[in-house]
């Protein structure tokens, strides 16, 4: 006979389902959701799949992100990465060790938090023009990047060899700005304009070459630009009632090398070299605010020339501009200031000969403007001393100077330099050239 079967108490069975509700309620804590048979909270968006992005790189839109915001993703240069709404400050360093021993070139870059065009202000291709440099630099400091709109790129001090001594030119005397786009090989001017433009240069949607005057001469503020090509004119129109000077440049210059890469280029001459001159600082700094609030990269706000900025027929355009040269040596006085109309027969200034004290007047030849003019020195016969503009309106200056591109191409002449009549004829003396 078998052993009777214990019966359970009630108390018992009780205590049982009590401890197989508790692990339930455990096993529920522990296993993850898909395993339960009915949602316990409301349903959330999916998780994105895949590898997180590297640091610094802006992660896929949200499939929720309404369509018409737009993606701000950080800047990268040199190989670095701008955060949107910030400043950084990069160092670029020439190829092949050339600036071993050499501080490196400084360069800032300020990415706006809002979309926008690329803006490229260059500076200190030749080492004494300073006026450039503080431009650069001050605007490159002041702006706010969280309120700007595209980014801007500055590069104060391209030629840190020149800069460093005081000088224009590279160890080797040669002119950086006669060597761009630049190759791989050759030179060491035609290996530093190779690495510059393609690291920086070609980042850029539109460029501002800052120079000064040169070898003892000042210009007044202007911007120099190819007036025949339709992009450049429409670049000229931002800098408010800064002067306009038609110049197809010079093969090797960097605006033509940026101009042929398709991006608007223009240099603009600010004063002397060797001096910091705050009486051309000043108004070079506003036209520069000006272009910004042009190109919709600052917010509306009021910059000395918006006015004049916003009406083309009021920037000054100069299509033809001479130099008038010195017949005596001796020491030249000059009589009229940068910026001074002139009439014909009006005396620009003298030449005096220190030994037997004759005196030379200079007259102006023609009706005009004067853009520029030696500092008082000691000067020999056919010295280019004053640079006299004739003003026209714009467009009578693009109509002249595409008719005068055409007669040197049909002639055969290299379009690509500057008029004959400039000084610095001979290639040593570099006189005036940008």
């Amino acid at each position: 006979m078998s052993p009777p079967v214990a019966r359970r108490r009630p108390l018992s069975r009780l205590r049982d389902a009590v401890s197989v509700a508790l692990l339930a309620t455990a096993a529920a804590a522990v296993l993850p959701a898909a395993a339960q048979d009915y949602p316990t909270d409301a349903p959330r968006a999916a998780t994105p799949v895949g590898p997180k992005p590297p640091p610094l790189i802006a992660a896929p839109a949200s499939p929720e992100a309404p369509e018409s915001s737009e993606l701000i993703t950080p800047f990268q240069m040199l190989d670095r990465f701008v955060l949107p709404g910030s400043r950084q400050r990069l160092s670029w360093r020439p190829p092949d060790s050339i600036g071993r021993g050499e501080l490196p070139s400084p360069i800032t870059v300020v990415h706006g938090a809002k979309p926008g065009p690329v803006l490229c202000l260059i500076a200190g291709i030749h080492g004494d023009e300073l006026n450039g440099i503080e431009v650069a630099r001050r605007i490159g400091e002041e702006v706010d990047a969280t309120r700007l709109s595209g980014t801007l790129i500055v590069a104060p001090i391209v030629n840190v060899f020149g800069f460093t001594r005081n000088n224009r030119y590279l160890p080797d005397r040669r002119d950086l700005n006669r060597h761009f786009p630049g190759t791989r090989s050759g030179s060491i001017a035609s290996r530093l304009a190779h690495g510059f433009f393609n690291d920086v240069v070609r980042r850029c949607d539109a460029l501002v070459d800052f120079h000064t005057g040169s070898f003892q001469r000042s210009n007044l503020p202007q911007i120099r630009a190819d007036l025949t090509n339709p992009d450049v004119l429409e670049f000229t129109r931002g800098f408010g009632n800064t002067l306009v000077l038609h110049s197809p440049g010079a093969r090797g210059m960097l605006r033509l090398a940026a101009v042929g890469t398709g991006i608007p280029a223009v240099t603009f001459e600010v004063g002397a070299p060797h001096f910091l001159e705050e009486e051309h600082i000043a108004p070079a700094a506003d036209a520069i605010r000006s272009l910004m609030h042009r190109m919709a990269m600052l917010e509306s706000e009021a910059h000395a020339g918006d006015d004049a900025g916003d009406d083309a027929g009021t920037t000054p355009i100069y299509q033809e501009s001479s130099w008038v040269r010195t017949n005596a040596s001796g020491f030249l006085f000059s009589a009229v200031r940068l910026g001074q109309q002139v009439k014909p027969g009006q005396a620009l200034g003298h030449v005096v000969d220190p030994v037997t004290s004759r005196r030379t007047e200079i007259l102006a030849p023609f009706p005009g403007r004067v853009l520029g003019m030696s500092l008082n020195q000691q000067v020999l016969p056919g010295y280019a001393a004053f640079h006299i503009g004739k003003l026209s309106s714009e467009q009578q200056a693009v109509v002249a100077a595409a008719e005068a591109l055409a007669r040197r191409a049909s002639a055969g002449e290299d379009v690509g330099e500057d008029p004959s009549d400039r000084p610095d004829a001979e290639a040593g003396t570099e006189e005036e050239r940008e």
